[in-house]
């Protein structure tokens, strides 16, 4: 169980902290809650305690384990399948996103990106590629101390290295 003041993230909005846990009644049900702010999409948003483990929701990662991600950025070998097989890419990206594994996020952007020095990302492949960043960016900032616009400088010097 998370506490207050817990630095998590949720893998489909991003990372963000737990403001409060509480008691609520929803649809007649009482539950527990975590009210956690996810402050680079100004987002405010509930998560009923038993389900955390079903979203994926884990503690942000360590400054190591984050350097270490990134330093893992341009290894690696991108699938041969997901480069003609649109809803291949598509689904295989969508499943990576919703397991919350920092590692799999980025696979998605060396992926991308890679894909993007060959040719132009067409919209799904762009907005992957964006929701991906944004993610990393959030935990970025919530790992690193830093404010959005550093992380994305941060994370620009090295997606184009």
């Amino acid at each position: 169980m998370f506490q207050v003041g817990d630095k998590i993230l949720y893998p489909l909005y991003g990372a963000g902290i737990i403001e409060d846990i509480k008691e609520k009644e929803v649809l007649g049900k009482k539950r527990l809650y975590y009210f956690m702010n996810i402050p680079h999409i100004r987002l405010k948003i509930m998560i009923p305690i038993e389900k955390t483990n079903d979203l994926g929701i884990r503690k942000v990662v360590n400054p190591d384990v984050l350097q270490h991600a990134l330093n893992d950025l341009y290894s690696g070998t991108t699938d041969p399948l997901s480069d003609d097989n649109q809803r291949y890419r598509r689904d295989m990206n969508k499943s990576k996103i919703k397991t919350g594994d920092i590692y799999k996020g980025i696979e998605i952007i060396r992926d991308l990106t890679r894909k993007s020095k060959v040719k132009k990302l067409g919209a799904e492949d762009k907005a992957m590629l964006e929701n991906a960043l944004q993610i990393l960016t959030s935990e970025f900032i919530q790992v690193r101390g830093v404010c959005k616009e550093q992380a994305v400088h941060l994370l620009n010097e090295v997606i184009n290295v």
